[in-house]
């Protein structure tokens, strides 16, 4: 189901910004609007995801909302007019959003204390989509022609159908609030907690909303600052996001098995806090060097934050769960899910920023995302001193 949809998303993004420039021509001031507008919209509908999956069998929404996905890029190949195209772009980033939790809540709920492991592993799968999505793109636009896009948006779609279809196969799986409803003390079901209400858990969304920077640096950093400060060839800005992607395939379930407690995933803030120092000095260093060093660096940055990706994936996998309470989990994820959203529309702003002040902006870059690691180890330990966990430290067999 997740390389299925991966594999859509793949062929669409790597060319939705061509796609609105060379077929639906509008000017580059239309399509960055366009974007930002869908994207913002989208940030809805990870909260909107959540809370539907605490009144609604996930397996009935997730097929809905991946049907509405397909109608809103089917749509875009109907028009050109630009308030119709950003109304439908706004639907399939609402609809996104919405499938991204629904999907990671029916994996917590099936994979139960192996959860970690499971999200690895999907990660792992989803990456693969991407690559082959975006191989199978860039295959079709060699020719370059309007019909290869329109062909490639259609792909798009089709993916979401045939998720919904296998979706539509999968099991329900037994959510904790339906287990606390049905459990051997009977009475009337506990109102379900409000997470826009936990102070601590929000505290911790924040922290998490910068932790999610390391996405903007592969997107947005890596490409500027090798196209206008560093000395290293802009043939190797693809070559390290190919080397980002890699690493992940190769490593994202070898290192998840270090955060399969909640104890285990706090420790691992603390590398991480030194892998985003560390990513963001050999940034700045870059930039001071031969052509030659320039590369060895940048590539070296490459590693240590595709590192720091795949460990904040782990702890974040485990921490979101744990601190939420076993009777609104979708709610809590929902929100938790505001974090990556958000960092969507500001974190091309943190990078470019890091950019536009030079080396020290890269070293800066990097330190406030270590602080803010260590900011997040501290909440994370008083917020599980003051409540017991949601789910109960299990240690995950190697077998």
């Amino acid at each position: 189901m997740a390389l299925v949809d991966r594999i859509g998303s793949g062929l669409w993004t790597s060319v939705a910004v061509l796609y609105f420039t060379y077929v639906s021509r509008l000017s580059i001031a239309q399509v960055g609007t366009l974007v930002a507008v869908a994207g913002a919209i989208g940030i809805a509908g990870a909260p909107l995801g959540g809370r539907m999956a605490d009144r609604l069998p996930i397996t009935r929404v997730l097929p809905a909302i991946q049907l509405v996905r397909a109608l809103a890029s089917f749509a875009l190949l109907t028009t050109d007019n630009y308030v119709l195209l950003l109304v439908f772009s706004a639907v399939g980033s609402l609809g996104d959003r919405a499938a991204n939790i629904l999907t990671r809540l029916y994996a917590t709920r099936v994979a139960g204390p192996d959860r970690v492991r499971y999200q690895a592993v999907q990660r792992t799968v989803a990456n693969a989509g991407w690559a082959i999505g975006g191989l199978v793109a860039a295959a079709s636009l060699a020719g370059d022609t309007v019909t290869a896009y329109q062909w490639l948006l259609a792909g798009d779609a089709l993916s979401f159908i045939a998720s919904a279809l296998l979706t539509l196969r999968c099991g329900e799986p037994p959510s904790s609030s339906s287990t606390v409803a049905t459990s051997k003390n009977p009475g009337p079901r506990p109102r379900p907690a409000n997470p826009w209400r936990d102070r601590p858990y929000l505290a911790y969304v924040a922290t998490e909303t910068v932790l999610f920077l390391d996405d903007a640096v592969f997107k947005v950093g890596l490409p500027l600052w090798i196209a206008h400060a560093s000395n290293a060839p802009h043939g190797l800005a693809p070559v390290l996001l190919v080397l980002n992607n890699v690493m992940v395939v190769a490593l994202q379930v070898p290192l998840a098995r270090f955060g399969t407690t909640t104890a285990a995933a706090r420790r691992l803030l603390v590398p991480l806090s030194a892998a985003f120092a560390l990513g963001g000095i050999t940034m700045a260093l870059s930039a001071t060097g031969s052509p030659v060093t320039a590369t060895l660096l940048l590539t070296a940055s490459a590693i240590v934050f595709t590192l720091a990706e795949m460990l904040h994936a782990t702890v974040s996998w485990e921490l979101s769960v744990a601190l939420a309470p076993d009777t609104a989990q979708g709610a809590y994820l929902g929100v938790h899910g505001l974090a990556q959203s958000a960092q969507r529309s500001f974190g091309p702003l943190a990078v470019t920023a890091a950019i536009a002040i030079g080396p020290i902006g890269w070293t800066a870059f990097g330190t406030i995302i270590a602080v803010t690691c260590m900011i997040q180890h501290r909440l994370v330990r008083d917020t599980l001193s003051r409540a017991p966990l949601s789910v109960p430290p299990v240690t995950v067999s190697e077998n």
